[in-house]
């Protein structure tokens, strides 16, 4: 991407600490953490709604050693999955318990819309709500990330949390928050600097960051 700073065009807007969203987190938990050599980097949240990118998403251990970081921390994030899914007993009261919350991808609101409106909901009660999102939304290589993060982080105006998954120094960080401008070049820019140096358990199948050709995108 062109230098864009250098065109006087709005910048993603940073969210500057100290943030009032804190948690107390479980001492098993970061027990555990220790044990296996990670940590967590995280200071708190800007505010009670938002969305936190977590990447790379690269491997099958992603998912165990991130639910480690988020017992540690206490942070009740959730992520989101087809209602279906939810539909089975026991297996959807565990994964509401570990913070799945059901979709309806039939809605004619689509994913994105949905989901719009459950975060508008959420700031109506002013209850908490924080939404964790792999923006490749697979492990497996792609030649991009897919757009609902981003439609939804547009849509609903509220800061976007970029979380680095460094297992090149086995931290989970949250380097930083940010609003997104709409302007699809710019913001991608900011994240391609914010990410920079991270490493995934396979450093090869990283998607580039950038948006998915428009024929693969999937939300």
């Amino acid at each position: 991407m062109s230098d864009l700073n250098s065109q006087n065009l709005p910048q993603p807007e940073v969210i500057s600490g100290p943030y009032p969203i804190q948690f107390k987190g479980h001492a098993w938990a970061a027990w555990l953490l220790k044990l296996i050599g990670w940590k967590v980097d995280f200071q708190g949240l800007p505010g009670l709604q938002g969305i936190a990118i977590v990447y790379p998403h690269t491997s099958n251990w992603d998912f165990l050693t991130a639910m480690l970081c988020k017992w540690t921390i206490g942070l009740p994030v959730h992520f989101w999955g087809k209602d279906s899914l939810f539909k089975y007993p026991l297996f959807g009261r565990w994964l509401k318990w570990i913070g799945g919350l059901p979709i309806d991808r039939s809605s004619s609101r689509g994913v994105v819309g949905a989901m719009t409106e459950v975060f508008a909901e959420h700031q109506r009660a002013g209850k908490f709500l924080w939404l964790g999102l792999s923006p490749e939304g697979t492990r497996k290589k792609t030649e991009g990330w897919r757009s609902g993060f981003y439609q939804l982080a547009v849509a609903t105006n509220l800061p976007l949390a970029v979380v680095r998954f460094d297992y090149g120094n086995k931290v989970l960080k949250f380097e930083g928050f940010i609003k997104l401008t709409g302007n699809v070049e710019v913001d991608y820019a900011c994240l391609q600097k914010m990410y920079e140096g991270v490493e995934g358990f396979h450093i090869d199948q990283a998607a580039p960051i950038r948006p998915l050709p428009t024929k693969e995108v999937k939300k």
